[in-house]
Formats: structure tokens, sequence, C-alpha cells
């Protein structure tokens, strides 16, 4: 089994839709290509941001199989999600990326049987793992969606030396003091991708090294920016990045619905990029032209642009 050496950021794509709703796969190509050229060197797909637990197998199979063809000519990493889904559709949708050739795989914990202890979260991922024997796997740990709050400091360490093609986590929380304890864990040997982009340039000086977010997909510089940043100890420009970076955030949530930002994500990501993504699916909410309009007057008074 190959080592999961990737580090730094990973964007989640939004999964394109036509109008009908269908999946769009033509954009695929120029979309790798925009994020590539932005120095977005990661993508992971049918996540949450990707809305791959609104696809069907056969979908979520598909977008895959083109972001593969996609990133051959950018090199960049694929990291697909797999979870979300009754365990029969898991393991069908892992051996599937493990087979076309994935980089790596995210897993969420199962949605209804859900695991309350690490011994429970280890098992299930053990399972997954013998579907996709020479994939590296990593966990997706985003409690205000799973309501799995199994401790990750805690998790990491109890994990070591059980699951052979375990590398990491993708940690979705405001709990930053967990967030470095799973850094730490294992000697600090395990990958672990910030997904709170309000929360960057805090948690890179503490130790975090990586991201997958995703305003790195409509506002790329600003992620590229705050890490590297930090990396050259410009602690106030990553300051004032990190800034302008939460206050976009800030507007974008204020117009999710439904619990999710997705719907203003894909408003924004066709308002400042070339890359058309449509509406989101139901049962998320789509924002009305008005709240476009306003959305968009609130974002473009920060001058970002």
């Amino acid at each position: 089994m190959a080592n999961f050496r990737f580090r730094g950021l990973i964007a989640p794509i939004l999964n394109a839709f036509k109008d009908d709703l269908s999946v769009n796969l033509s954009v695929i190509q120029d979309y790798a290509k925009f994020l590539a050229d932005s120095k977005i060197m990661g993508v992971l797909v049918n996540g949450t941001s990707g809305e791959g637990m609104s696809m069907t197998v056969t979908e979520r199979k598909k977008v895959t199989e083109e972001w593969l063809q996609a990133v051959k000519k950018t090199d960049q990493h694929l990291m697909v999600q797999i979870g979300g889904a009754p365990l029969p559709d898991v393991l069908e949708l892992a051996k599937h990326a493990d087979s076309v050739g994935a980089h790596s795989l995210l897993c969420l914990p199962d949605l209804y049987y859900k695991p309350a202890t690490s011994a429970d979260l280890t098992r299930y991922l053990k399972t997954v793992s013998a579907a996709a024997p020479n994939t590296p796997l990593l966990y997706y740990h985003i409690p205000r969606f799973t309501h799995v709050n199994i401790h990750m400091g805690q998790f990491l360490n109890d994990v070591v030396g059980k699951i052979p093609t375990f590398h990491g986590i993708k940690f979705t929380s405001n709990a930053l003091d967990e967030g470095i304890a799973a850094v730490k864990a294992n000697g600090g040997k395990y990958a672990v991708f910030l997904g709170a982009p309000q929360l960057k340039a805090g948690a890179y000086t503490l130790g975090f090294d990586s991201a997958i977010a995703t305003p790195l997909n409509m506002f790329p510089q600003l992620g590229v920016t705050i890490l590297d940043s930090v990396k050259q100890s410009k602690l106030d420009k990553a300051k004032q990045t990190q800034d302008a970076l939460t206050q976009l955030c800030s507007i974008l949530t204020k117009y999710a619905k439904y619990g999710s930002w997705v719907p203003t994500m894909k408003v924004a990501m066709e308002l400042y990029t070339p890359i058309k993504v449509g509406k989101a699916r139901a049962p998320l909410v789509n924002i009305t032209p008005d709240e476009i309009k306003q959305m968009k007057k609130e974002i473009d008074t920060l001058n970002y642009f």
C-alpha cells in the first residue's frame, strides 16, 4: 500500500449540476485547471460541499472517474469521500475508488448506527479499509452534521496500528484544543486537515499544516496567502488575510438555509470564478435572486476583488 504524503491545501469541490439537476461532468476538466492555476494542488470529491450524500452511487462513481482523468493533466491529489450512505454502498464506493486509482479516501462515520467510542469507530473504518486495501484512508470528523463526538486526539492515539491503510483525519470543528491534540497524536505522524476556514491562521501557528476548506474553491488566493504567510512568519499578513476570509465566510453563512452554506457557496462560485456549478439539490434550499443580489452587494463592499 502506498503511503499518504500529501500535505497542504485541498479544495472540497462543488459538484456541478445542470438546470434539470442532473450531474454535469463537462465542467470538471476546466475546474481542475482553475484550481491548479490557483495553486490548489488537492481536490476532494463527493464530500459535504460536493453534495455527495444527495447523489446516487452511480453518479458518485462517474464524478470520481472524470476527476481522475482531470487530475492526470494537472498533477493534483484526488481524495474521494465515500461515506454518508448505507454500509454496502460505502464499501462499493471504496472498492470502486480503489480499483480506478484514487489517491486517497475520506470516510464519514455511519450516520444512523453512530459509533459511540474509539473502538466502535475503529471497527467501522477497518471494515471500510478492507474494501480498499491499496488506498490510504482518512476519517471525516464533522460532528455538527454527524453528531459523532468522539475526541479526535484520543481516537488517533487509540487507532495506531489497528487499520493498515489509515493515515489521518479531516477535522471540521471549532474545538481547536481537540484539533491540536489530534495533530500531536501518535507523535504527529497522522495527517490532520483543518476544515474550519475561519480558524486557519490561528491553527497554522499552533501546528496544523493542511486544510480542506470550501472557500478554496472561490477564494483560493486567500487560503494560499494565509498558509504561506504563516510559513514565512509574516503573521500580520496572515491575520489581515484571515480577517478578510472570515468576513466573506460570515456573509455566506448569513444567507445559508437548511443548516448548510453549500447553496451560497455555489452562488459565490458562479459570481467570482469562471466555473459554473449550477444550483444545489434537495434537500438543500437555494437562495432567491433577491438574496443573491444582496449577498453580492455585501461581498463587493469588502473590496476583496
